[in-house]
Protein backbone atom coordinates (compact mmCIF):
# COMPACT_ATOMS: atom_id res chain seq x y z
CA UNK A 1 0.00 0.00 0.00
CA UNK A 2 0.91 3.65 -1.29
CA UNK A 3 1.53 6.17 1.33
CA UNK A 4 1.05 9.98 -0.02
CA UNK A 5 4.21 11.87 1.21
CA UNK A 6 3.52 15.14 3.27
CA UNK A 7 5.07 18.26 2.29
CA UNK A 8 5.23 21.82 3.97
CA UNK A 9 4.09 24.22 1.01
CA UNK A 10 2.21 27.40 0.95
CA UNK A 11 -0.53 28.87 -1.68
CA UNK A 12 0.14 32.52 -2.94
CA UNK A 13 -0.85 34.41 -5.19
CA UNK A 14 1.55 36.92 -6.39
CA UNK A 15 -0.04 40.19 -9.05
CA UNK A 16 -2.21 37.85 -11.65
CA UNK A 17 -0.76 34.33 -10.35
CA UNK A 18 -0.78 31.62 -8.48
CA UNK A 19 1.23 29.30 -7.28
CA UNK A 20 2.91 26.31 -4.85
CA UNK A 21 5.72 27.85 -2.63
CA UNK A 22 7.99 25.18 -1.32
CA UNK A 23 11.37 25.66 1.04
CA UNK A 24 14.15 23.92 -0.79
CA UNK A 25 14.99 22.15 2.33
CA UNK A 26 11.28 20.98 2.94
CA UNK A 27 10.85 19.26 -0.11
CA UNK A 28 12.25 15.55 0.11
CA UNK A 29 15.72 15.11 -0.34
CA UNK A 30 15.93 13.48 -3.68
CA UNK A 31 13.49 16.71 -4.96
CA UNK A 32 16.13 19.22 -3.82
CA UNK A 33 18.60 18.65 -6.55
CA UNK A 34 16.85 19.14 -10.19
CA UNK A 35 16.19 16.31 -12.65
CA UNK A 36 13.74 13.86 -13.43
CA UNK A 37 12.02 13.04 -9.93
CA UNK A 38 11.70 16.87 -8.88
CA UNK A 39 10.27 17.29 -12.15
CA UNK A 40 7.83 14.42 -11.76
CA UNK A 41 7.00 15.56 -8.05
CA UNK A 42 5.86 19.08 -9.20
CA UNK A 43 3.35 17.77 -12.23
CA UNK A 44 2.05 15.53 -9.77
CA UNK A 45 1.34 17.94 -7.43
CA UNK A 46 -0.34 20.48 -9.62
CA UNK A 47 -2.43 17.70 -11.39
CA UNK A 48 -0.57 17.34 -14.25
CA UNK A 49 -0.48 16.06 -17.18
CA UNK A 50 -4.46 16.57 -17.54
CA UNK A 51 -6.10 15.82 -20.67
CA UNK A 52 -9.08 16.81 -19.32
CA UNK A 53 -7.83 20.27 -18.81
CA UNK A 54 -9.07 20.72 -15.41
CA UNK A 55 -6.33 20.23 -12.82
CA UNK A 56 -9.08 18.55 -10.77
CA UNK A 57 -6.72 16.16 -8.77
CA UNK A 58 -4.18 18.76 -7.76
CA UNK A 59 -3.40 22.07 -7.00
CA UNK A 60 -3.33 23.63 -10.68
CA UNK A 61 -5.58 25.93 -11.66
CA UNK A 62 -5.64 24.90 -15.35
CA UNK A 63 -4.27 27.89 -16.86
CA UNK A 64 -1.01 29.38 -17.46
CA UNK A 65 -1.32 31.90 -14.36
CA UNK A 66 -2.21 29.34 -11.93
CA UNK A 67 -0.04 26.44 -12.91
CA UNK A 68 3.11 27.41 -11.26
CA UNK A 69 5.39 26.22 -8.40
CA UNK A 70 8.07 28.14 -6.75
CA UNK A 71 11.55 26.87 -4.62
CA UNK A 72 13.33 29.40 -1.98
CA UNK A 73 16.27 28.87 -0.44
CA UNK A 74 18.60 31.08 1.36
CA UNK A 75 21.16 32.38 -0.14
CA UNK A 76 24.82 32.14 0.11
CA UNK A 77 25.35 35.21 -1.13
CA UNK A 78 26.09 38.56 1.10
CA UNK A 79 24.61 40.58 -1.99
CA UNK A 80 21.25 38.29 -1.78
CA UNK A 81 18.55 37.40 0.98
CA UNK A 82 16.93 34.52 -1.46
CA UNK A 83 17.36 31.94 -4.09
CA UNK A 84 14.08 31.66 -6.48
CA UNK A 85 13.31 29.21 -8.90
CA UNK A 86 10.65 28.84 -11.03
CA UNK A 87 9.06 26.18 -12.53
CA UNK A 88 6.52 26.28 -15.13
CA UNK A 89 4.12 23.47 -15.51
CA UNK A 90 2.61 22.34 -18.62
CA UNK A 91 -1.17 21.25 -18.82
CA UNK A 92 -1.46 18.65 -20.85
CA UNK A 93 2.29 17.29 -21.43
CA UNK A 94 4.40 16.07 -18.46
CA UNK A 95 6.71 19.12 -18.60
CA UNK A 96 7.93 21.40 -16.15
CA UNK A 97 9.96 24.39 -17.88
CA UNK A 98 12.88 26.13 -16.26
CA UNK A 99 13.61 28.25 -19.29
CA UNK A 100 12.33 31.80 -17.53
CA UNK A 101 11.03 33.97 -14.90
CA UNK A 102 7.48 34.36 -13.49
CA UNK A 103 6.94 38.66 -12.66
CA UNK A 104 4.11 38.58 -11.15
CA UNK A 105 4.99 35.20 -8.54
CA UNK A 106 8.39 37.45 -8.10
CA UNK A 107 5.65 40.14 -5.56
CA UNK A 108 5.25 36.88 -3.23
CA UNK A 109 8.44 35.83 -2.90
CA UNK A 110 9.74 38.52 -0.13
CA UNK A 111 6.85 37.81 1.29
CA UNK A 112 7.41 33.86 1.86
CA UNK A 113 11.03 34.28 2.55
CA UNK A 114 10.27 36.51 5.32
CA UNK A 115 7.63 34.57 6.74
CA UNK A 116 9.88 31.09 6.29
CA UNK A 117 12.97 32.87 8.19
CA UNK A 118 14.90 33.01 4.87
CA UNK A 119 15.95 36.52 5.59
CA UNK A 120 18.13 37.29 8.02
CA UNK A 121 15.70 39.20 10.74
CA UNK A 122 18.31 41.52 11.76
CA UNK A 123 17.74 43.67 8.38
CA UNK A 124 13.94 43.81 9.09
CA UNK A 125 12.20 47.04 10.11
CA UNK A 126 9.60 46.76 12.70
CA UNK A 127 7.77 49.41 11.01
CA UNK A 128 8.54 50.09 7.04
CA UNK A 129 9.43 48.51 4.35
CA UNK A 130 11.95 45.69 3.44
CA UNK A 131 14.04 45.55 0.68
CA UNK A 132 14.31 41.83 -0.67
CA UNK A 133 17.39 40.66 -2.40
CA UNK A 134 16.38 38.26 -4.93
CA UNK A 135 18.34 36.30 -6.68
CA UNK A 136 16.57 34.82 -9.71
CA UNK A 137 17.72 31.12 -10.19
CA UNK A 138 16.60 30.58 -14.16
CA UNK A 139 17.99 34.16 -15.53
CA UNK A 140 20.71 34.39 -13.28
CA UNK A 141 19.70 37.97 -12.74
CA UNK A 142 18.79 40.50 -9.44
CA UNK A 143 15.03 41.10 -8.69
CA UNK A 144 14.27 44.03 -5.49
CA UNK A 145 11.13 43.76 -3.65
CA UNK A 146 9.82 45.79 -1.42
CA UNK A 147 7.97 44.41 1.03
CA UNK A 148 5.63 46.57 3.65
CA UNK A 149 6.35 45.28 7.24
CA UNK A 150 4.22 46.68 10.38
CA UNK A 151 4.55 45.88 13.82
CA UNK A 152 7.19 43.12 12.25
CA UNK A 153 4.65 41.45 10.11
CA UNK A 154 4.24 41.09 6.51
CA UNK A 155 1.39 43.91 5.49
CA UNK A 156 -0.57 42.11 2.93
CA UNK A 157 -3.55 43.83 3.10
CA UNK A 158 -4.46 47.10 1.99
CA UNK A 159 -5.70 49.64 -0.97
CA UNK A 160 -3.33 49.05 -3.81
CA UNK A 161 -5.99 47.83 -6.76
CA UNK A 162 -4.12 45.89 -9.54
CA UNK A 163 -6.27 45.02 -12.47
CA UNK A 164 -6.34 41.22 -13.12
CA UNK A 165 -7.12 40.71 -9.45
CA UNK A 166 -10.14 40.85 -7.44
CA UNK A 167 -9.85 42.52 -4.59
CA UNK A 168 -7.46 45.19 -3.46
CA UNK A 169 -3.79 44.42 -1.44
CA UNK A 170 -1.00 46.09 0.29
CA UNK A 171 1.43 47.51 -2.98
CA UNK A 172 4.77 45.57 -3.21
CA UNK A 173 6.98 47.81 -5.45
CA UNK A 174 9.47 45.28 -7.65
CA UNK A 175 12.65 46.29 -9.29
CA UNK A 176 13.63 43.78 -12.02
CA UNK A 177 17.73 44.74 -12.12
CA UNK A 178 19.86 44.44 -15.77
CA UNK A 179 16.56 43.15 -16.62
CA UNK A 180 18.14 41.75 -20.15
CA UNK A 181 17.86 37.41 -20.57
CA UNK A 182 21.22 36.45 -19.26
CA UNK A 183 24.08 37.10 -20.75
CA UNK A 184 22.84 37.46 -24.49
CA UNK A 185 21.98 40.63 -26.26
CA UNK A 186 18.72 42.72 -25.80
CA UNK A 187 18.26 42.53 -29.63
CA UNK A 188 19.49 39.07 -30.61
CA UNK A 189 19.47 39.61 -33.85
CA UNK A 190 21.01 43.44 -33.55
CA UNK A 191 17.87 44.77 -35.22
CA UNK A 192 15.28 46.84 -33.60
CA UNK A 193 12.78 45.59 -36.08
CA UNK A 194 13.34 42.05 -38.19
CA UNK A 195 11.49 40.54 -41.15
CA UNK A 196 10.37 37.09 -39.52
CA UNK A 197 9.32 34.03 -42.08
CA UNK A 198 6.69 31.92 -40.69
CA UNK A 199 6.81 28.17 -42.74
CA UNK A 200 7.38 30.21 -45.91
CA UNK A 201 3.58 31.31 -45.60
CA UNK A 202 3.74 34.82 -44.51
CA UNK A 203 6.42 37.45 -43.56
CA UNK A 204 5.66 39.32 -40.31
CA UNK A 205 7.69 42.95 -39.09
CA UNK A 206 8.16 41.78 -35.64
CA UNK A 207 10.63 43.11 -32.77
CA UNK A 208 12.56 40.26 -30.70
CA UNK A 209 13.95 41.67 -27.22
CA UNK A 210 15.22 39.68 -24.50
CA UNK A 211 14.07 41.92 -21.08
CA UNK A 212 12.08 40.34 -18.72
CA UNK A 213 11.31 37.12 -20.56
CA UNK A 214 12.57 36.89 -24.14
CA UNK A 215 9.18 38.56 -26.29
CA UNK A 216 8.22 38.78 -29.81
CA UNK A 217 6.32 41.68 -30.54
CA UNK A 218 3.38 41.79 -33.66
CA UNK A 219 1.78 44.89 -34.49
CA UNK A 220 -1.96 43.61 -34.03
CA UNK A 221 -3.29 44.97 -37.35
CA UNK A 222 -0.10 42.47 -39.31
CA UNK A 223 -1.84 39.69 -37.84
CA UNK A 224 -5.25 40.34 -38.47
CA UNK A 225 -6.60 41.74 -35.33
CA UNK A 226 -7.66 45.07 -33.60
CA UNK A 227 -5.49 44.73 -30.53
CA UNK A 228 -8.51 45.22 -28.35
CA UNK A 229 -9.45 41.39 -28.24
CA UNK A 230 -10.19 39.42 -25.06
CA UNK A 231 -9.55 36.07 -23.93
CA UNK A 232 -12.53 34.01 -25.64
CA UNK A 233 -11.86 35.79 -29.20
CA UNK A 234 -8.48 34.11 -29.09
CA UNK A 235 -8.02 30.96 -27.22
CA UNK A 236 -11.81 29.92 -28.86
CA UNK A 237 -10.79 29.63 -32.38
CA UNK A 238 -7.75 26.45 -32.22
CA UNK A 239 -7.04 27.74 -35.79
CA UNK A 240 -5.45 30.79 -34.48
CA UNK A 241 -3.92 29.11 -31.44
CA UNK A 242 -2.14 27.13 -34.03
CA UNK A 243 -1.52 29.52 -36.26
CA UNK A 244 0.33 31.69 -33.50
CA UNK A 245 2.14 29.67 -31.93
CA UNK A 246 3.80 28.76 -35.64
CA UNK A 247 4.74 32.27 -35.15
CA UNK A 248 5.66 32.07 -31.64
CA UNK A 249 8.34 28.58 -32.82
CA UNK A 250 9.65 30.83 -35.71
CA UNK A 251 10.35 33.54 -33.57
CA UNK A 252 12.14 31.28 -31.15
CA UNK A 253 14.48 30.04 -34.41
CA UNK A 254 14.91 33.59 -35.39
CA UNK A 255 15.98 34.89 -31.34
CA UNK A 256 18.65 31.78 -31.49
CA UNK A 257 16.87 30.16 -28.36
CA UNK A 258 15.97 26.88 -30.54
CA UNK A 259 17.47 25.41 -33.21
CA UNK A 260 14.19 23.69 -34.85
CA UNK A 261 10.59 24.24 -35.01
CA UNK A 262 10.39 20.51 -33.07
CA UNK A 263 12.64 22.29 -30.63
CA UNK A 264 10.92 25.44 -29.63
CA UNK A 265 7.82 23.30 -29.32
CA UNK A 266 8.94 21.43 -26.55
CA UNK A 267 9.74 25.56 -24.57
CA UNK A 268 6.63 26.99 -24.81
CA UNK A 269 7.24 28.82 -21.54
CA UNK A 270 9.92 31.46 -23.91
CA UNK A 271 9.43 33.19 -25.60
CA UNK A 272 6.70 34.97 -25.06
CA UNK A 273 4.50 36.43 -28.26
CA UNK A 274 2.66 39.71 -27.96
CA UNK A 275 0.98 42.05 -30.33
CA UNK A 276 0.63 45.69 -29.77
CA UNK A 277 -1.20 48.92 -31.53
CA UNK A 278 -1.88 52.20 -30.27
CA UNK A 279 -4.32 53.55 -27.46
CA UNK A 280 -7.93 52.17 -28.34
CA UNK A 281 -10.98 51.93 -26.29
CA UNK A 282 -12.46 48.62 -24.99
CA UNK A 283 -14.70 47.06 -22.37
CA UNK A 284 -12.05 45.11 -20.20
CA UNK A 285 -13.20 41.36 -19.49
CA UNK A 286 -14.24 42.42 -15.88
CA UNK A 287 -16.96 44.95 -18.01
CA UNK A 288 -14.52 48.39 -16.90
CA UNK A 289 -14.10 50.63 -19.57
CA UNK A 290 -10.66 51.36 -20.87
CA UNK A 291 -10.05 54.70 -22.23
CA UNK A 292 -8.08 55.62 -24.94
CA UNK A 293 -7.20 58.86 -23.24
CA UNK A 294 -5.68 56.92 -20.54
CA UNK A 295 -3.62 54.67 -21.79
CA UNK A 296 -0.47 55.34 -24.27
CA UNK A 297 -0.12 51.29 -25.93
CA UNK A 298 -3.03 48.22 -25.90
CA UNK A 299 -1.26 44.71 -25.78
CA UNK A 300 -2.22 41.19 -25.71
CA UNK A 301 0.14 38.60 -24.90
CA UNK A 302 0.23 34.87 -25.03
CA UNK A 303 1.32 32.21 -22.42
CA UNK A 304 1.42 28.68 -22.92
CA UNK A 305 -0.22 29.02 -25.86
CA UNK A 306 -2.93 30.98 -24.73
CA UNK A 307 -4.11 34.65 -24.59
CA UNK A 308 -3.20 35.71 -21.07
CA UNK A 309 -6.24 37.30 -18.99
CA UNK A 310 -3.70 40.33 -18.06
CA UNK A 311 -0.09 40.60 -18.38
CA UNK A 312 2.76 38.67 -17.17
CA UNK A 313 5.21 40.63 -15.38
CA UNK A 314 7.98 39.32 -17.26
CA UNK A 315 6.30 40.83 -20.36
CA UNK A 316 5.36 44.20 -18.65
CA UNK A 317 9.09 44.44 -18.24
CA UNK A 318 9.54 43.59 -21.91
CA UNK A 319 6.90 46.02 -22.94
CA UNK A 320 8.50 48.79 -20.32
CA UNK A 321 11.78 48.33 -22.03
CA UNK A 322 10.37 48.42 -25.45
CA UNK A 323 8.45 51.33 -25.18
CA UNK A 324 11.79 53.60 -23.79
CA UNK A 325 13.71 52.38 -26.97
CA UNK A 326 12.88 54.44 -30.26
CA UNK A 327 12.35 52.67 -33.40
CA UNK A 328 10.83 49.51 -32.55
CA UNK A 329 7.39 48.23 -32.98
CA UNK A 330 6.24 48.90 -29.14
CA UNK A 331 7.26 52.58 -29.03
CA UNK A 332 6.32 53.36 -32.37
CA UNK A 333 2.50 52.21 -31.43
CA UNK A 334 2.97 54.12 -28.59
CA UNK A 335 1.18 57.33 -28.31
CA UNK A 336 3.71 58.92 -26.08
CA UNK A 337 6.57 57.30 -28.53
CA UNK A 338 9.76 56.45 -27.04
CA UNK A 339 8.98 56.86 -22.80
CA UNK A 340 10.43 55.67 -19.60
CA UNK A 341 7.46 55.19 -18.26
CA UNK A 342 4.63 53.40 -19.84
CA UNK A 343 0.27 52.99 -19.47
CA UNK A 344 -1.26 50.10 -21.05
CA UNK A 345 -4.46 48.33 -21.57
CA UNK A 346 -4.51 44.37 -21.47
CA UNK A 347 -7.34 41.94 -21.37
CA UNK A 348 -8.20 43.30 -17.34
CA UNK A 349 -7.38 46.92 -17.06
CA UNK A 350 -4.34 48.62 -17.42
CA UNK A 351 -1.31 48.55 -16.04
CA UNK A 352 1.77 50.85 -15.54
CA UNK A 353 5.64 50.06 -15.44
CA UNK A 354 8.98 51.87 -16.24
CA UNK A 355 12.44 51.24 -17.54
CA UNK A 356 15.88 52.47 -17.76
CA UNK A 357 17.43 51.83 -21.18
CA UNK A 358 20.78 53.42 -22.25
CA UNK A 359 22.34 53.05 -25.68
CA UNK A 360 26.08 53.20 -25.71
CA UNK A 361 28.95 50.70 -28.22
CA UNK A 362 26.19 50.67 -30.53
CA UNK A 363 24.12 48.63 -27.98
CA UNK A 364 20.90 49.26 -26.48
CA UNK A 365 20.77 47.88 -22.43
CA UNK A 366 18.69 48.00 -19.61
CA UNK A 367 19.42 49.12 -16.25
CA UNK A 368 16.48 48.62 -14.14
CA UNK A 369 12.27 47.87 -15.05
CA UNK A 370 9.98 48.67 -12.44
CA UNK A 371 6.48 48.06 -11.68
CA UNK A 372 3.98 47.77 -8.77
CA UNK A 373 2.39 44.38 -8.23
CA UNK A 374 0.47 42.61 -4.87
CA UNK A 375 0.78 39.33 -3.16
CA UNK A 376 -1.28 37.42 -0.57
CA UNK A 377 -1.35 33.78 1.13
CA UNK A 378 -4.47 31.98 0.39
CA UNK A 379 -3.10 28.42 2.45
CA UNK A 380 -1.09 27.49 4.14
CA UNK A 381 -0.38 23.82 5.38
CA UNK A 382 1.00 20.54 3.50
CA UNK A 383 0.68 18.99 -0.09
CA UNK A 384 -0.35 15.62 -0.25
CA UNK A 385 1.04 13.69 -3.29
CA UNK A 386 1.95 10.44 -4.34
CA UNK A 387 5.73 9.52 -4.40
CA UNK A 388 6.84 9.11 -8.04
CA UNK A 389 7.43 6.34 -9.06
Amino acid sequence: MRKQLQIPATYMRGGTSKGVFFSLGDLPERAQQPGKYRDALLLRIIGSPDPYGKHTDGMGGATSSTSKTVILSKSDSPDHDVNYLFGQVAIDRAFVDWSGNCGNLTAAVGAFAIRSGLVDPAKLPNDGVAEIRIWQQNISKTIVAHVPIHNGEVVELGDFELDGVTFPAAEVKVEFLDPSSGDEAMFPTGNLIDQLDVDGEETLDVTLINAGIPTAFFRAEDLGFEGTELQEAINGDAAQLDRLERIRCAASVKMGRASSFEEAQKHQHTPKIAFVCGPKSYTASSGKLVDASDIDLTVRALSMGKMHHAMMGTAAVAIATAAAIPDNLVSQASASGATSQVRFGHPSGTLSVGAEAVFGDNVWTAKKAVMSRSARILMHGWVHVPEPE
